[in-house]
Protein backbone atom coordinates (compact mmCIF):
# COMPACT_ATOMS: atom_id res chain seq x y z
CA UNK A 1 0.00 0.00 0.00
CA UNK A 2 1.49 3.37 -0.76
CA UNK A 3 -0.70 6.39 1.20
CA UNK A 4 -3.32 4.66 1.21
CA UNK A 5 -4.44 4.48 -2.74
CA UNK A 6 -4.32 1.00 -2.89
CA UNK A 7 -2.21 -2.02 -4.18
CA UNK A 8 0.16 -0.74 -6.57
CA UNK A 9 2.49 -2.47 -9.39
CA UNK A 10 4.12 0.54 -9.97
CA UNK A 11 7.84 -0.21 -8.55
CA UNK A 12 10.31 2.79 -8.64
CA UNK A 13 12.53 2.54 -11.19
CA UNK A 14 16.16 4.94 -11.13
CA UNK A 15 18.18 6.25 -14.02
CA UNK A 16 21.22 9.08 -14.06
CA UNK A 17 20.82 11.80 -15.72
CA UNK A 18 23.94 14.51 -16.30
CA UNK A 19 21.09 17.22 -17.02
CA UNK A 20 20.79 19.49 -14.18
CA UNK A 21 10.57 50.41 -7.12
CA UNK A 22 9.61 49.29 -3.26
CA UNK A 23 12.06 50.88 -0.83
CA UNK A 24 11.32 47.85 1.64
CA UNK A 25 8.67 45.49 1.34
CA UNK A 26 5.91 45.26 4.37
CA UNK A 27 6.18 42.99 6.97
CA UNK A 28 5.39 43.13 11.09
CA UNK A 29 6.56 45.97 12.42
CA UNK A 30 9.37 46.43 13.67
CA UNK A 31 11.05 43.81 11.98
CA UNK A 32 13.30 44.95 9.14
CA UNK A 33 14.47 42.28 7.32
CA UNK A 34 14.20 38.88 8.82
CA UNK A 35 15.04 35.22 6.69
CA UNK A 36 12.07 33.87 9.63
CA UNK A 37 9.13 35.23 11.15
CA UNK A 38 10.25 33.96 14.52
CA UNK A 39 11.64 36.03 17.14
CA UNK A 40 14.62 33.18 17.81
CA UNK A 41 15.35 32.87 14.45
CA UNK A 42 15.82 36.31 13.35
CA UNK A 43 18.59 37.11 11.20
CA UNK A 44 19.14 40.77 10.26
CA UNK A 45 20.35 41.22 6.72
CA UNK A 46 21.47 44.23 4.43
CA UNK A 47 19.53 44.74 1.88
CA UNK A 48 21.64 47.55 0.27
CA UNK A 49 24.71 45.27 0.97
CA UNK A 50 23.04 42.75 -0.75
CA UNK A 51 21.54 45.00 -3.94
CA UNK A 52 25.07 45.87 -4.36
CA UNK A 53 26.75 42.30 -4.52
CA UNK A 54 23.66 41.90 -6.79
CA UNK A 55 24.74 44.62 -9.06
CA UNK A 56 28.43 43.18 -9.25
CA UNK A 57 27.71 39.69 -10.09
CA UNK A 58 26.73 40.15 -13.65
CA UNK A 59 25.77 36.50 -13.70
CA UNK A 60 23.79 34.39 -16.33
CA UNK A 61 20.92 31.92 -15.17
CA UNK A 62 21.26 28.57 -17.30
CA UNK A 63 18.66 29.38 -19.86
CA UNK A 64 16.01 27.37 -20.74
CA UNK A 65 14.39 24.43 -18.82
CA UNK A 66 16.00 21.51 -17.17
CA UNK A 67 14.23 19.31 -15.87
CA UNK A 68 16.20 15.64 -14.23
CA UNK A 69 13.85 13.17 -16.70
CA UNK A 70 13.60 9.59 -17.54
CA UNK A 71 13.75 8.60 -21.12
CA UNK A 72 9.89 9.10 -22.60
CA UNK A 73 7.74 5.61 -22.04
CA UNK A 74 9.46 5.05 -18.76
CA UNK A 75 6.62 4.02 -16.09
CA UNK A 76 5.77 6.22 -13.18
CA UNK A 77 7.68 6.40 -10.47
CA UNK A 78 10.91 6.17 -12.53
CA UNK A 79 13.77 8.28 -10.57
CA UNK A 80 16.36 10.04 -12.31
CA UNK A 81 19.33 11.34 -9.83
CA UNK A 82 21.76 14.07 -10.95
CA UNK A 83 25.09 12.84 -11.57
CA UNK A 84 27.15 15.04 -8.64
CA UNK A 85 24.22 14.94 -6.57
CA UNK A 86 25.14 15.32 -2.82
CA UNK A 87 24.77 11.71 -0.91
CA UNK A 88 21.83 12.16 1.84
CA UNK A 89 22.03 12.90 5.04
CA UNK A 90 19.09 12.29 7.43
CA UNK A 91 18.46 13.93 10.52
CA UNK A 92 15.33 13.43 12.95
CA UNK A 93 13.70 15.70 15.69
CA UNK A 94 11.06 13.95 17.53
CA UNK A 95 8.88 15.56 19.92
CA UNK A 96 6.91 14.13 22.79
CA UNK A 97 2.96 14.75 23.36
CA UNK A 98 2.54 18.19 24.49
CA UNK A 99 5.85 19.36 23.75
CA UNK A 100 7.54 18.78 26.51
CA UNK A 101 10.89 17.28 25.31
CA UNK A 102 12.50 17.57 22.25
CA UNK A 103 15.13 14.45 20.85
CA UNK A 104 17.25 15.82 18.51
CA UNK A 105 19.76 13.30 16.17
CA UNK A 106 21.95 14.99 13.53
CA UNK A 107 22.99 11.67 12.12
CA UNK A 108 20.28 9.15 11.55
CA UNK A 109 20.05 5.50 9.55
CA UNK A 110 16.80 4.60 7.27
CA UNK A 111 16.32 1.83 9.44
CA UNK A 112 15.51 3.63 12.69
CA UNK A 113 12.48 5.41 10.86
CA UNK A 114 10.67 2.94 11.84
CA UNK A 115 11.35 2.75 15.84
CA UNK A 116 10.83 6.41 16.06
CA UNK A 117 7.65 6.18 14.06
CA UNK A 118 6.07 3.96 16.69
CA UNK A 119 6.66 5.89 19.38
CA UNK A 120 3.75 8.81 20.73
CA UNK A 121 4.36 12.25 19.61
CA UNK A 122 5.49 14.11 16.15
CA UNK A 123 8.75 13.01 14.42
CA UNK A 124 10.73 14.77 11.83
CA UNK A 125 12.88 13.59 9.29
CA UNK A 126 14.92 15.28 7.22
CA UNK A 127 16.94 14.10 4.27
CA UNK A 128 19.07 16.94 2.68
CA UNK A 129 20.79 15.54 -0.62
CA UNK A 130 19.37 13.44 -3.71
CA UNK A 131 22.73 11.52 -4.13
CA UNK A 132 21.72 7.99 -3.14
CA UNK A 133 18.25 7.08 -4.95
CA UNK A 134 18.83 3.38 -2.97
CA UNK A 135 18.42 5.63 0.14
CA UNK A 136 15.91 7.66 -1.05
CA UNK A 137 13.85 4.36 -1.77
CA UNK A 138 14.28 3.01 1.65
CA UNK A 139 12.76 6.41 3.18
CA UNK A 140 9.62 6.25 1.16
CA UNK A 141 9.07 3.02 1.92
CA UNK A 142 9.55 3.22 5.60
CA UNK A 143 7.00 6.42 5.24
CA UNK A 144 4.60 4.45 3.21
CA UNK A 145 5.02 7.09 -0.24
CA UNK A 146 3.80 6.22 -3.38
CA UNK A 147 5.98 6.44 -6.10
CA UNK A 148 4.44 8.88 -7.80
CA UNK A 149 5.06 10.90 -4.24
CA UNK A 150 8.59 10.03 -4.11
CA UNK A 151 8.95 10.68 -8.18
CA UNK A 152 7.57 14.13 -7.40
CA UNK A 153 10.13 15.01 -4.46
CA UNK A 154 13.57 13.52 -5.89
CA UNK A 155 12.85 14.52 -10.23
CA UNK A 156 13.76 18.18 -9.68
CA UNK A 157 12.46 20.43 -10.33
CA UNK A 158 8.91 20.10 -9.78
CA UNK A 159 6.38 22.96 -9.78
CA UNK A 160 5.47 23.92 -6.89
CA UNK A 161 2.10 22.26 -5.84
CA UNK A 162 -0.24 20.95 -2.58
CA UNK A 163 -1.20 17.77 -3.50
CA UNK A 164 -3.79 15.57 -0.68
CA UNK A 165 -3.00 11.80 -0.51
CA UNK A 166 -5.35 9.62 1.86
CA UNK A 167 -2.88 9.36 4.31
CA UNK A 168 -0.18 12.47 3.81
CA UNK A 169 -0.21 15.62 2.28
CA UNK A 170 2.62 16.42 -0.08
CA UNK A 171 3.51 20.37 -0.42
CA UNK A 172 6.71 20.73 -3.12
CA UNK A 173 8.37 24.22 -2.69
CA UNK A 174 11.21 25.72 -3.61
CA UNK A 175 14.04 27.98 -1.94
CA UNK A 176 16.23 30.57 -2.99
CA UNK A 177 20.00 31.55 -2.47
CA UNK A 178 22.40 33.39 -4.08
CA UNK A 179 25.62 32.24 -4.72
CA UNK A 180 29.00 33.96 -5.71
CA UNK A 181 29.75 31.57 -8.25
CA UNK A 182 26.58 30.84 -9.65
CA UNK A 183 24.07 33.17 -9.21
CA UNK A 184 21.08 33.16 -7.82
CA UNK A 185 20.30 29.04 -7.33
CA UNK A 186 17.00 27.75 -6.87
CA UNK A 187 16.83 24.22 -3.83
CA UNK A 188 13.63 21.97 -3.87
CA UNK A 189 12.39 21.17 -0.88
CA UNK A 190 9.15 18.88 -0.60
CA UNK A 191 7.31 18.61 2.53
CA UNK A 192 5.03 15.63 3.40
CA UNK A 193 3.43 15.49 6.54
CA UNK A 194 0.83 13.49 8.29
CA UNK A 195 -0.79 11.99 11.57
CA UNK A 196 2.31 12.35 13.89
CA UNK A 197 5.09 12.80 11.28
CA UNK A 198 6.67 15.08 8.75
CA UNK A 199 9.59 14.53 6.44
CA UNK A 200 11.19 16.71 3.90
CA UNK A 201 13.60 16.06 1.23
CA UNK A 202 15.88 18.89 0.04
CA UNK A 203 17.74 18.94 -2.50
CA UNK A 204 20.27 20.87 -1.88
CA UNK A 205 22.71 19.70 1.33
CA UNK A 206 22.52 22.89 2.75
CA UNK A 207 20.60 23.11 5.79
CA UNK A 208 17.70 25.87 4.90
CA UNK A 209 15.58 25.19 7.99
CA UNK A 210 17.92 25.91 10.23
CA UNK A 211 15.88 28.91 11.61
CA UNK A 212 13.05 26.01 12.67
CA UNK A 213 15.17 23.98 14.30
CA UNK A 214 15.93 26.67 16.33
CA UNK A 215 12.52 27.16 17.44
CA UNK A 216 11.80 23.74 18.47
CA UNK A 217 14.22 23.83 20.95
CA UNK A 218 12.65 26.91 22.92
CA UNK A 219 10.32 25.90 25.43
CA UNK A 220 6.74 26.18 25.76
CA UNK A 221 6.76 27.28 21.64
CA UNK A 222 4.08 26.94 19.75
CA UNK A 223 5.74 24.86 17.17
CA UNK A 224 6.38 22.29 19.74
CA UNK A 225 2.29 21.93 21.12
CA UNK A 226 0.55 22.59 17.92
CA UNK A 227 1.13 19.29 15.70
CA UNK A 228 2.80 18.06 12.18
CA UNK A 229 0.45 20.24 10.31
CA UNK A 230 1.71 23.24 12.21
CA UNK A 231 5.43 22.17 12.08
CA UNK A 232 5.01 21.53 8.49
CA UNK A 233 3.68 25.19 8.37
CA UNK A 234 6.74 26.79 9.74
CA UNK A 235 8.58 25.04 7.83
CA UNK A 236 6.76 26.64 4.77
CA UNK A 237 6.34 30.12 6.43
CA UNK A 238 10.57 29.99 6.60
CA UNK A 239 10.91 29.29 3.55
CA UNK A 240 8.53 32.27 1.90
CA UNK A 241 10.27 34.23 4.06
CA UNK A 242 13.54 33.48 3.08
CA UNK A 243 12.17 35.51 -0.29
CA UNK A 244 12.22 38.97 1.22
CA UNK A 245 16.10 39.32 1.59
CA UNK A 246 16.33 38.68 -1.96
CA UNK A 247 13.33 40.46 -3.67
CA UNK A 248 14.63 43.91 -1.35
CA UNK A 249 18.00 42.89 -2.71
CA UNK A 250 17.42 42.87 -6.50
CA UNK A 251 15.00 46.22 -5.83
CA UNK A 252 18.08 48.09 -4.24
CA UNK A 253 20.53 46.69 -6.64
CA UNK A 254 17.77 48.25 -9.48
CA UNK A 255 17.52 51.94 -7.28
CA UNK A 256 21.53 51.57 -7.32
CA UNK A 257 21.98 50.38 -10.88
CA UNK A 258 19.55 53.56 -11.69
CA UNK A 259 21.87 56.00 -9.91
CA UNK A 260 24.76 54.67 -11.82
CA UNK A 261 23.38 54.90 -15.52
CA UNK A 262 21.91 58.28 -14.75
CA UNK A 263 25.33 59.50 -14.06
CA UNK A 264 27.17 58.02 -15.93
CA UNK A 265 25.94 54.93 -18.17
CA UNK A 266 28.39 52.54 -19.48
CA UNK A 267 27.44 49.02 -21.59
CA UNK A 268 28.57 47.16 -18.46
CA UNK A 269 25.59 48.81 -16.57
CA UNK A 270 23.52 47.26 -19.59
CA UNK A 271 24.79 43.47 -18.69
CA UNK A 272 24.32 43.80 -15.16
CA UNK A 273 20.58 45.25 -15.83
CA UNK A 274 20.09 42.20 -18.03
CA UNK A 275 21.65 39.69 -15.02
CA UNK A 276 19.04 41.48 -12.42
CA UNK A 277 16.17 40.88 -14.71
CA UNK A 278 16.98 37.10 -15.18
CA UNK A 279 17.39 37.35 -11.24
CA UNK A 280 13.92 38.75 -10.55
CA UNK A 281 12.20 36.12 -13.52
CA UNK A 282 14.19 33.72 -11.58
CA UNK A 283 12.16 34.84 -8.48
CA UNK A 284 8.42 34.74 -10.24
CA UNK A 285 8.84 31.37 -11.19
CA UNK A 286 9.38 30.41 -7.81
CA UNK A 287 6.69 32.82 -5.77
CA UNK A 288 3.35 32.73 -8.47
CA UNK A 289 3.20 29.09 -8.16
CA UNK A 290 3.94 29.07 -4.49
CA UNK A 291 0.86 31.08 -4.23
CA UNK A 292 -1.14 28.98 -6.16
CA UNK A 293 -0.29 25.86 -3.89
CA UNK A 294 -0.67 27.85 -0.78
CA UNK A 295 -3.78 28.65 -1.68
CA UNK A 296 -4.87 25.03 -2.96
CA UNK A 297 -3.84 24.20 0.73
CA UNK A 298 -6.01 26.89 2.19
CA UNK A 299 -9.06 26.48 0.51
CA UNK A 300 -8.63 22.29 -0.29
CA UNK A 301 -10.20 21.48 3.40
CA UNK A 302 -7.09 19.10 3.77
CA UNK A 303 -7.71 16.63 6.22
CA UNK A 304 -4.19 17.23 7.63
CA UNK A 305 -4.25 20.71 8.37
CA UNK A 306 -6.49 21.86 11.62
CA UNK A 307 -8.44 25.15 11.20
CA UNK A 308 -6.00 26.46 13.72
CA UNK A 309 -3.13 26.19 11.10
CA UNK A 310 -5.49 27.32 8.33
CA UNK A 311 -4.90 30.66 10.39
CA UNK A 312 -1.22 30.93 9.93
CA UNK A 313 -1.25 29.59 6.47
CA UNK A 314 -3.38 32.33 4.99
CA UNK A 315 -0.87 34.39 6.59
CA UNK A 316 1.61 33.02 4.68
CA UNK A 317 -0.64 33.04 1.02
CA UNK A 318 -0.69 37.02 1.54
CA UNK A 319 3.55 37.32 1.86
CA UNK A 320 3.25 35.28 -1.49
CA UNK A 321 0.96 37.74 -2.88
CA UNK A 322 2.68 40.54 -1.00
CA UNK A 323 6.17 39.08 -2.76
CA UNK A 324 4.38 38.46 -6.38
CA UNK A 325 3.04 41.83 -6.78
CA UNK A 326 6.28 43.60 -5.56
CA UNK A 327 8.39 41.64 -8.29
CA UNK A 328 6.04 42.45 -10.60
CA UNK A 329 6.88 46.12 -9.60
CA UNK A 330 10.45 45.46 -9.97
CA UNK A 331 9.91 44.29 -13.57
CA UNK A 332 8.39 47.09 -14.65
CA UNK A 333 10.94 49.55 -12.84
CA UNK A 334 13.80 47.18 -14.70
CA UNK A 335 12.04 47.81 -17.76
CA UNK A 336 11.60 51.56 -17.24
CA UNK A 337 15.75 51.81 -16.57
CA UNK A 338 16.13 49.98 -19.86
CA UNK A 339 14.59 52.81 -21.19
CA UNK A 340 15.92 55.23 -19.30
CA UNK A 341 19.44 53.70 -19.98
CA UNK A 342 18.68 54.12 -23.57
CA UNK A 343 17.29 57.29 -23.39
CA UNK A 344 20.83 58.89 -21.38
CA UNK A 345 22.76 57.75 -24.20
CA UNK A 346 20.87 58.86 -26.70
CA UNK A 347 20.37 62.10 -24.96
CA UNK A 348 24.64 62.16 -24.62
CA UNK A 349 24.73 60.83 -28.05
CA UNK A 350 22.83 64.32 -29.09
CA UNK A 351 24.67 67.02 -27.10
CA UNK A 352 28.48 65.35 -28.89
CA UNK A 353 26.33 65.75 -32.06
CA UNK A 354 25.19 68.94 -31.49
CA UNK A 355 28.79 70.11 -30.31
CA UNK A 356 29.81 69.25 -33.46
CA UNK A 357 27.11 70.92 -35.34
CA UNK A 358 27.85 73.95 -33.82
CA UNK A 359 31.68 73.76 -34.76
CA UNK A 360 31.03 72.83 -38.16
CA UNK A 361 28.46 75.94 -38.52
CA UNK A 362 31.15 78.21 -37.59
CA UNK A 363 33.60 77.10 -39.77
CA UNK A 364 31.40 77.07 -42.49
CA UNK A 365 31.65 81.13 -43.05
CA UNK A 366 35.08 81.12 -42.07
CA UNK A 367 35.93 78.35 -44.82
CA UNK A 368 33.90 80.81 -47.73
CA UNK A 369 35.52 83.57 -46.82
CA UNK A 370 38.82 81.85 -46.88
CA UNK A 371 38.27 80.36 -50.04
CA UNK A 372 37.75 83.49 -52.30
CA UNK A 373 40.60 84.79 -51.09
CA UNK A 374 42.66 81.77 -51.62
CA UNK A 375 41.26 81.53 -55.77
CA UNK A 376 44.66 83.72 -56.78
CA UNK A 377 42.86 85.63 -59.34
CA UNK A 378 45.46 88.57 -60.51
CA UNK A 379 42.70 91.41 -60.31
CA UNK A 380 41.52 91.33 -56.67
CA UNK A 381 42.15 94.24 -55.23
CA UNK A 382 42.09 93.37 -51.18
CA UNK A 383 45.11 90.87 -52.44
CA UNK A 384 47.64 94.23 -52.73
CA UNK A 385 46.02 96.41 -49.62
CA UNK A 386 48.25 96.98 -46.98
CA UNK A 387 46.18 95.54 -44.01
CA UNK A 388 44.13 93.23 -45.93
CA UNK A 389 45.19 90.09 -44.34
CA UNK A 390 44.61 91.76 -41.16
CA UNK A 391 41.22 92.69 -42.11
CA UNK A 392 40.49 89.22 -42.95
CA UNK A 393 41.65 87.79 -40.08
CA UNK A 394 39.51 90.67 -37.74
CA UNK A 395 36.61 89.76 -40.04
CA UNK A 396 36.67 85.54 -39.19
CA UNK A 397 36.91 86.14 -35.58
CA UNK A 398 34.15 88.55 -35.52
CA UNK A 399 32.04 86.34 -37.24
CA UNK A 400 32.91 83.50 -35.38
CA UNK A 401 32.50 85.96 -32.14
CA UNK A 402 29.07 86.60 -33.26
CA UNK A 403 28.28 83.46 -34.16
CA UNK A 404 29.28 82.16 -30.52
CA UNK A 405 27.68 84.89 -29.15
CA UNK A 406 23.96 83.87 -30.77
CA UNK A 407 24.54 80.38 -29.92
CA UNK A 408 24.86 81.44 -26.63
CA UNK A 409 22.63 83.62 -26.62
CA UNK A 410 19.63 81.12 -28.12
CA UNK A 411 20.61 78.62 -24.94
CA UNK A 412 22.56 75.93 -27.75
CA UNK A 413 25.55 76.20 -25.14
CA UNK A 414 25.76 75.28 -21.93
CA UNK A 415 23.09 72.74 -21.73
CA UNK A 416 20.47 74.82 -22.83
CA UNK A 417 18.60 78.23 -21.56
CA UNK A 418 18.51 79.23 -18.27
CA UNK A 419 15.05 78.61 -17.80
CA UNK A 420 14.18 82.75 -18.57
CA UNK A 421 12.36 82.01 -21.87
CA UNK A 422 15.12 84.22 -23.63
CA UNK A 423 16.26 81.02 -25.82
CA UNK A 424 13.00 80.63 -27.29
CA UNK A 425 13.01 84.23 -28.79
Amino acid sequence: MFGGLGPSTVGPTVLRSGAGPLRRLGRPAGYPLWVSSRPSSFVPRSARRLGRSLVGLGRRLPGGFRKAHPPAGSRPGTLVVIEGAAPPRLSLVHLSPGGGTVEERTELDVGEIGAWRERDGTVWVDVRGLGDHDLLRRVGDAFGLHPLVLEDAVNVPQRPKAETYDAYQLYVSRSLLLDPERGLVSEQVAVIFGPRFVLTIQESPSDTLGPVRERLRVPGARIRTSGPDYLAYAILDTLIDGYYPLAEGLTEGLEALEDLVVEDPRPGHLRELNALKRHLLELRRTIWPQREALNALVRGDSPFVAPSTVVFLRDSYDHTVQLGEAIDSAREFAAGLLNTYLSVVAQRTNDVMKVLTIMASIFIPLTFMAGIYGMNFERMPELRWPWGYPALLVAMLAVAAGMVWFFARGGWLGGGSDGDGEGDR
